[in-house]
């Protein structure tokens, strides 16, 4: 869930950071950290974490019969 408070922490979606790009993140408190970096520190802040892009079903592989109320 993107409000959960009980998410692993990650310099990605910290108060503190800054995305700079390249996997890196500027952190106030710390200097330069990784995007799966962590500290003490951490302050969740939801609206800078993206959530996971779910995927399509493939339409491909359905039938006609799927789509009929006739058994």
């Amino acid at each position: 869930m993107l409000f959960d408070r009980r998410i692993e922490p990650s310099c990605g979606y910290c108060h503190y950071g800054a995305e700079l790009g390249f996997g890196e993140i500027a952190c106030i408190k710390f200097g330069i950290m990784s995007v799966n970096g962590s500290c003490a520190a951490f302050s969740y802040e939801p609206i800078r974490r993206k959530p996971h892009v779910a995927r399509r079903p493939s339409i491909e592989k359905l039938d006609e019969k799927e789509f009929s109320l006739e058994e």
